[in-house]
């Protein structure tokens, strides 16, 4: 497993990639520099926690992403909702991403043959608020994940409700298709 941005929390038996050559980094690369130092097809898993708002290109970064992922692999992904202050509070935060933003590397979405690299959105989870979350309202938009015909439910929250109910964070779950 690749630990994209691991910084110092790299996750045991993985192998760490980032810029600073922290206590734990296995591998110290600039990742906006392409291609990152690894062969085509060479990891199953790859982990981008809280990295993808930092990345330049979301773009090239996915592509170097598959790349370099296993046909079939599963790639995390974790990064703040665009409504939640933490993503507007770090000035090194360069994207401020939706629950929609990797719908771009789907085979089916409408503008997608801007990029080669093709994924498949196996879970998306937001998380909210402690309190809106006690309301019940973190089970509704994230009801999708049980039945897609509930999509519908997060949608509406994104485009009506997100700025008076915020989202913090959002994980994904994408399987590599080649």
């Amino acid at each position: 497993m690749l630990d994209i941005g691991c910084g110092k929390f790299k996750l045991p038996g993985s192998i760490g990639l980032d810029i600073v050559p922290l206590e734990g980094v296995d591998v110290v690369h600039d990742l906006n520099q392409f291609p990152y130092p690894f062969g085509n097809d060479s990891f199953d898993r790859i982990r981008v926690i809280h990295v993808i708002e930092h990345i330049q290109s979301i773009l090239k970064t996915m592509e170097e992403i598959h790349r370099i992922a296993k046909p079939g692999g599963e790639v995390e992904i974790v990064t703040p909702h665009y409504t939640d202050a933490s993503s507007w509070q770090d000035p090194s935060h360069l994207w401020h991403l939706s629950s929609r933003s990797f719908d771009f590397f789907q085979e089916e979405y409408r503008t997608s043959y801007y990029s080669k690299a093709r994924f498949q959105i196996e879970y998306s989870e937001i998380k909210l608020l402690k309190l809106y979350k006690w309301f019940g309202l973190e089970f509704l938009i994230n009801l999708q994940n049980r039945d897609l015909r509930y999509r519908f439910l997060r949608k509406f929250w994104e485009q009506y409700l997100c700025y008076f109910v915020r989202g913090k964070v959002m994980t994904f779950r994408l399987k590599v298709i080649k």
